[in-house]
């Protein structure tokens, strides 16, 4: 049976910089869009876990890719993702290490990005927050 087509198309124009890690443009072509709320390094008990970045990345986009498949998406049906950091220094540090952790998650279909720094979090131990939207079929 063939797997029915991404809804979402991935651009990525020549004369542009190399997208790595990320998309330029992404292009809606699906039916339904869901908006996934922005997601910390939460436990299930609601307590910030992870002493480092990447430990806090992985389990937000852990919560962030839950609650998109709670909503019948898939990694793939990813649009749009804005990472906020609270130290871009930091971030753009570990940004290999954060990749590898996208990869091992979300593969390898990426949605158009932004990082933006934030200054401080609702939980003011969390040191990164991800939001997004999706688009599915």
């Amino acid at each position: 049976m063939k797997k029915p087509s991404a809804p979402v198309e991935r651009v990525n124009p020549p004369e542009l910089a190399p997208a790595t890690g990320f998309s330029h443009a992404v292009v809606a072509t699906g039916g339904r869009l869901v908006f996934l709320a922005g997601q910390t390094s939460l436990d299930g008990e609601g307590k910030v876990v992870g002493d480092t970045l990447p430990e806090q990345f992985e389990t937000a986009l852990t919560n962030l890719l839950a609650a998109l498949r709670a909503a019948g998406g898939e990694p793939e049906h990813l649009a749009r993702v804005t990472v906020y950091p609270t130290d871009v220094a930091d971030y753009r540090s570990h940004v290999a290490e954060l990749g590898r952790i996208w990869r091992r998650l979300a593969g390898r279909e990426y949605p158009a990005m932004a990082v933006i720094g934030a200054v401080r979090l609702w939980d003011e131990q969390a040191m990164v927050e991800i939001d997004g939207v999706a688009v599915l079929p």
